[in-house]
């Protein structure tokens, strides 16, 4: 069963930690949180998000924490508070509140459920878990060090690549064939 080292609080983020990635949800209070799921996901389904991946859009859904979660281990990671000041949780929790139900853009590089969740608390989106992949003929996109499909970066989208940011512990690859 999932388990907190510290309570969740209104605006907190949560992350839940999936096979091969982690999910984000902004706790709201009263055990439910928001978050990102693609548009055909049912209720609780857990770890079926990683299908989120290849989807290009995304509902907001208010759903109870433990049926996000689906029986993963999930945690409070504020990661972002020692760079940037939270805004003010009504802010967070009404903003998060006003978008349930509408369906957005969604991309696994640029807008994902962690993007999404770090802009409501901070006003700045962020993720630490989109990687490149070396390969030869250019980068293929990554998530958590396990490559995503046949996916790999155009020519255009690699000459606008202006920064890898890298925190923690990180393993970069280099696949030949």
């Amino acid at each position: 069963m999932a388990q907190f080292c510290v309570e969740p609080e209104p605006g907190d983020l949560i992350e839940i930690f999936r096979i091969g990635y982690e999910h984000w949800a902004i706790y709201v209070g009263g055990g439910d949180v928001i978050h990102l799921a693609p548009p055909s996901e049912y209720p609780g389904a857990g770890s079926s998000s990683i299908f989120s991946i290849l989807s290009s859009r995304a509902v907001v859904k208010q759903e109870p924490l433990r049926d996000v979660a689906g029986g993963c281990r999930y945690r409070v990671n504020n990661y972002l508070d020692h760079k940037y000041r939270p805004q003010p949780v009504n802010k967070i929790i009404g903003a998060a509140k006003e978008m349930v139900g509408e369906e957005i853009e969604y991309s696994v590089l640029s807008r994902n459920c962690e993007h999404f969740v770090t802009n409501l608390r901070y006003g700045a989106a962020s993720s630490r878990q989109v990687l490149l992949l070396c390969q030869e003929g250019g980068l293929k996109l990554a998530l958590n060090g396990q490559g995503i499909g046949t996916t790999s970066l155009d020519q255009l989208t690699l000459e606008r690549l202006r920064e890898l940011r890298i925190s923690g512990s990180v393993q970069l690859y280099c696949v030949h064939h």
